[in-house]
């Protein structure tokens, strides 16, 4: 396993680093010559005063969600109201700090670049957000299923990946084009009246990636829900909790590890995705991987720039990674 990693995931890695700090070559695709200017191209139009009264803003209201939930149970002591905080208002904080971003886009950020990154951010924030939302009932009620019918009912969540990926995507364009089956339907149960643009938008791109990685966050809270103990439930109810109390206190901080785990598996992958913008959004809302790919093998044919770019994302991944197993080991301390 070492070697492996070493073969595939540190020497990669490493050369990539090299790159980021090289310079493009006249003659080669790489001049050796040590320079930060590929990352001050990435972060380039970062403006940092509105950067920092945004966050500020979400901060805000992330902090009023966690005393909202808290509101009518004053007498809460001062670790459960961290725990609130920790459940609640992070959540809430990311959340809001991603649409307060994409409403001030243009203020916060300048730069093609760094307003790229920002969109990618978003739309994987997004999908990830409907991902949690469509996934956790899904996988619920598949864990809390009958043994006997769990199997079942994880098969059909496991088809899609019985086809092909560019199959399922080429699937979903004859679906949502202008002649396209939905359109067709539509107009035959004259819901429209004429064909609705669905293809080519930025809903398009939403669409194929929460298909694409719904399933990845299924599977880990299936596995978090199989475990759950029906007896702290029980004891939740017997103590008074009604059913949104419980399963904001019990159920969620028990299946927790599996949503993290699904958060990671859907987010870091879709932020770099570039088939899917390529084929559902027509190449007219570029994210990062796009960028990424054009450096490398496209028209861009400057591999430090893409390497920059890479490492940025790498970079990203490891701190929302850190933050996540610090989450996790700091919860088990305290339980």
């Amino acid at each position: 396993m070492l070697l492996w990693m070493a073969v595939f995931v540190v020497i990669p890695t490493g050369i990539l680093m090299v790159y980021s700090f090289c310079e493009r070559g006249q003659e080669t695709l790489v001049s050796y010559t040590f320079t930060f200017e590929n990352f001050a191209r990435v972060f380039r139009g970062t403006e940092i005063w509105p950067l920092i009264r945004t966050i500020l803003q979400a901060a805000g209201l992330g902090l009023g969600a966690a005393f909202l939930s808290e509101w009518k149970y004053r007498g809460a002591s001062w670790r459960e109201w961290v725990s609130t905080v920790r459940s609640v208002g992070i959540p809430a904080f990311v959340i809001a700090l991603i649409w307060i971003l994409w409403s001030s886009l243009e203020e916060v950020f300048t730069g093609t670049y760094v307003r790229i990154f920002a969109r990618s951010v978003y739309y994987a924030g997004g999908t990830t957000l409907l991902c949690v939302i469509i996934g956790y009932p899904v996988a619920y009620f598949i864990g809390r299923a009958n043994p006997a019918r769990r199997n079942q009912l994880l098969t059909l969540v496991m088809i899609p990946f019985w086809t092909s990926f560019l199959i399922r995507t080429y699937a979903w364009i004859t679906i949502l084009s202008e002649s396209g089956l939905l359109n067709s339907l539509l107009q035959y149960t004259r819901v429209i009246e004429e064909p609705v643009s669905m293809l080519y938008t930025p809903g398009a791109v939403v669409l194929g990636l929460v298909y694409t990685y719904l399933p990845f966050m299924i599977l880990p809270i299936y596995g978090s829900v199989e475990k759950l103990d029906n007896s702290l439930i029980e004891a939740a109810f017997d103590l008074g909790a009604g059913p949104i109390r419980a399963f904001q206190k019990v159920i969620i901080p028990l299946t927790k590890p599996g949503i993290i785990a699904g958060v990671l598996l859907v987010f870091i992958p879709s932020i770099g995705m570039f088939a899917i913008t390529d084929l559902m959004g027509g190449k007219t809302v570029p994210m990062i991987g796009n960028v990424i790919q054009n450096q490398f093998v496209g028209q861009g044919r400057d591999w430090p720039f893409g390497a920059a770019l890479g490492m940025t994302m790498l970079l990203m991944f490891a701190v929302a990674f850190w933050i996540s197993s610090r989450k996790r080991s700091g919860e088990a301390v305290m339980g």
